[in-house]
Order: C-alpha cells, then structure tokens, then sequence
C-alpha cells in the first residue's frame, strides 16, 4: 500500500523534532562559549574553522540553483549567495566574519588562508557542499532548516561575547546582529519551499534525513574544534 504524505503539521514536526534533539547550541563546545569558559585561544580557533563554512554557503547555495529548473525559485534562492558575497559596495556576510575575525585579533591574511582549518572542519563543510550538489533541490533546501533554530542561539552568542569575551572589539558583532533577522527570513522561506515541494512520502523522509544529516556536520565541526583548542578545558558542569 502506497503511503500518503503527511500533512504540513506532522510534516513540521518532524523537521523541528531533529533541530530539538540534534542542533549544535546543545554541543559542549557551544555551552563553554556561552558559560564565558573558552579561552582567547578557543574563541579565535573557532573563528577560523567557522570562517570555512562561512566561505562555503554561497558555494552551496549555487549548487541547489543548479539543480533547481524552476526559474522563479532560483529567483528567490539566488539573494542567499549574494547576502553572503556581498555585491559592490555592500559587505556581506563573508565580509562580516573577516571583521569579527579582525575584531578577536585574527590577521585577515590568516582568515583568508585556511591554512589553520583543522581536517574534521574541512571535511564536514566539503560534504556538505557535495550533499547540494547530488541530492535533489528541495531536499537540498531541507538541509538549511537548522536556520530555523539559529535565532536564539545567536541572540544567545551575541549576548555572551558581549559579556564574557570584552576583549573582543564590539564592531565585530555585525555578523551576529544581522543574523538575528536574516536567519528567521531565511528559514521561512526554506521552510515555505520545503513543505511545498517535498510533497511525497519519500521526498518528506528525505528531507527529514537531510536535516538529520546538517545536525551531524554542525556537530562534527564542533568537535574538530573542540578536540584542537579546548584540550585542557575544565569539565562542563550542569
């Protein structure tokens, strides 16, 4: 017997269900940032492995354009990758991170080079974009949906470098202050394509997989950067 779609409701459910159980602010590396328990080391560590997924999403979001036939989606897809690069005279979101980069004492230069991008960071955002590029474009889509959760846990992180990391310069938060709202656009509109085009069983599983599987990668950077900076961390407490 052939399985019926769910419906928006349950279908929504199970995206959020994955981002309740799974996204990365529950990762111990995230909970130290928050506690002000990370050390300059740390926090710059983590700047530089985040700056090669922040490079990536343009990348990725141009491999879903090109898998995607229907011009008045690409219409609304394309905006993603110019507010990440940027466009002439107007920072991005690229060069957003260079500044916080800048703002917590990280050389552009270095920024730039990756040459400190540990191997688990690298191979994680790689599969990711690999990910866009072979699966079909609305579960491609469905991927983006941790955006859905990155609201409260940047107005989280916004707050906790303010207090615990002053030695960060405030001009560096562009990034973090422009996401509190990009990010709620973006998910809506992810979500809205989601739930319109994932529109056969297989297509809703496999979409719920494919947040499954960004869950994993965020975690996975997570612990790349984990493992190289936090080393004699004190043990988390709850």
């Amino acid at each position: 017997m052939t399985e019926t779609p769910w419906d928006n409701a349950t279908f929504l459910a199970r995206l959020r269900e994955v981002g309740e159980r799974s996204y990365h602010d529950k990762h111990p590396f995230h909970r130290l940032m928050n506690r002000g328990q990370l050390s300059p080391e740390a926090i710059r560590g983590w700047v530089i492995n985040r700056f090669y997924y922040q490079t990536n999403i343009p990348i990725k979001d141009a491999a879903i354009l090109s898998n995607c036939p229907h011009h008045e989606i690409r219409r609304l897809w394309i905006y993603r990758i110019v507010e990440h690069d940027g466009t002439q005279g107007e920072e991005g979101g690229i060069e957003a991170w260079l500044r916080l980069g800048t703002a917590c004492g990280v050389p552009r230069e270095e920024m730039l080079s990756g040459r400190e991008v540990v191997p688990a960071v690298r191979y994680a955002v790689d599969a990711y974009v690999h990910f866009a590029r072979t699966q079909p474009w609305p579960v491609a889509v469905a991927s983006s949906l941790t955006e859905l959760f990155a609201p409260d846990l940047m107005a989280k992180r916004l707050e906790a470098f303010q207090t615990h990391y002053q030695w960060v310069e405030l001009w560096g938060f562009d990034y973090f202050n422009r996401r509190l709202t990009q990010a709620r656009k973006d998910s809506q509109g992810a979500l809205e394509l989601t739930l319109k085009y994932c529109s056969t069983v297989e297509l809703q599983k496999a979409a719920v997989q494919a947040l499954v599987f960004k869950c994993d990668l965020l975690w996975a950077i997570l612990d790349g950067i984990e493992r190289k900076y936090t080393p004699s961390e004190p043990p988390l407490t709850s």
